[in-house]
Formats: structure tokens, sequence, C-alpha cells
């Protein structure tokens, strides 16, 4: 399921990452990669703030939607 459909507080592992390739790579580059661990902490009209490698990252419901948990 895409990342926008964890709850706040919840856990969840990244499965893979979708998009172009600039995409992915940029994600990659924040710690969005496959097998990372991370943690919803706000959901705020579909964008997500995350817990993922020990830093908290703010991101796009559009971007969000290409993480796949």
């Amino acid at each position: 399921m895409p990342l926008t459909m964890v709850k706040e507080g919840q856990a969840a592992s990244i499965k893979r990452v979708g998009g172009k390739d600039e995409v992915r790579r940029h994600l990659e580059n924040m710690g969005f990669v496959p097998g990372a661990d991370l943690t919803v902490v706000s959901v705020n009209g579909g964008n997500v703030i995350v817990n993922v490698k020990e830093s908290r990252v703010a991101i796009s419901k559009e971007m969000a939607n290409k993480i796949m948990v």
C-alpha cells in the first residue's frame, strides 16, 4: 500500500519506491530506500511527515504515493 495510507504514529517498512529515475533518486537520497523502516509522525492534507533513518522528513502527497510500504 502507498505511504499515504499509513496512519499517524504507525511504523512501516519500505517495500519499493516508484516514479521516474529522477524522483526515485531524490527519495533515495533522503533515506527512502527499500528495507528502510519509517514512522509516520503527522499527516496534514495528504502531506506526510515521517521519521526515516533518524531524520524527520516532510514529503508531499504525490511523493508519498510513490513509496510502497
